[in-house]
């Protein structure tokens, strides 16, 4: 433990834990042997951080969140495994992210991302950038959410399920299928209800992209053709730009299918 600056009396913090410069740790807050804290993130009271976790710099991580902790998977024997946080992240009170299952496998959440209070991210989560995750929603384990999405409140989703790109979805809802990018989706059962119109305009996506993703929705979601026909004819017909590209890539992994 390099750094002692900014430690609340307390805080009990392992000899053997890094921290960066100017991290700030609250009151009564416990940081094991094998973390690590960038420079400049403040953790605040009652957190308990342990495992092989890794947060980076100018993270805000507020009181009672629980990072680390082994996966709640029955398949879990011990192994040595990771959860790696990136900077700039607000993680609000009483939520947790656990490591992963499987020998030097990971949970991992990216930068700039809004986590509200008592979020769950289990093991083997993958969570992008720039993401915002209301309160009371849980990622079962292997779930992945893309760069941008906005996930409302008390949202359950299925183990491997994948929320796109800039995709939202409505509070309360439960997610058992696939999220295709740039789409909003809502309801019990989920239903994806239109383009993410609001959403990409604001993220600066121009009228171009927009009227080719307006046509490309049509042909999946409103046209006669099933998913498989309609992928075909948007790689026939409409330009093979960046973002039409992904979501054929999106839509033709999927694994637990799409949400229709």
């Amino acid at each position: 433990m390099k750094n002692t600056t900014g430690i609340h009396p307390t805080a009990i913090v392992d000899p053997a834990a890094e921290l960066g410069e100017g991290v700030s740790i609250g009151p009564y807050t416990v940081i094991g042997p094998d973390v690590r804290i960038g420079a400049r993130t403040a953790v605040g009271s009652h957190c308990v951080f342990e495992g092989w976790t890794e947060v980076g710099e100018d993270c805000r991580i507020t009181h009672s969140v629980c990072l680390g902790q082994e996966p709640q998977d029955v398949k879990y024997g011990g192994e040595r495994t990771f959860l790696k946080i990136g900077s700039r992240n607000l993680i609000r009170e009483f939520t947790s992210i656990h490591r992963a299952t499987g020998e030097g496998s990971e949970t991992r959440v990216g930068d700039d991302n809004f986590i509200m209070a008592y979020v769950h991210i289990a093991h083997n989560c993958t969570v992008g950038s720039g993401t915002v995750i209301s309160s009371f929603t849980a990622l079962a384990g292997h779930v992945t959410v893309e760069d941008h999405a906005r996930i409302s409140g008390v949202i359950p989703i299925h183990q491997f399920v994948r929320i796109g790109t800039h995709a939202i979805v409505g509070g309360g809802s439960r997610v058992p299928k696939d999220v295709v990018p740039y789409v909003r989706a809502a309801g019990n059962p989920l239903r994806t209800s239109g383009l993410n119109t609001v959403g990409l305009r604001r993220a600066g996506f121009d009228a171009a992209t927009l009227k080719t993703l307006r046509e490309a929705y049509r042909l999946i979601f409103r046209s006669e053709f099933n998913v498989s026909q309609a992928v075909e004819r948007i790689k026939s017909d409409l330009p093979s730009i960046p973002e039409i590209q992904h979501l054929v890539e999106f839509i033709e992994t999927s694994e637990r299918g799409i949400t229709i």
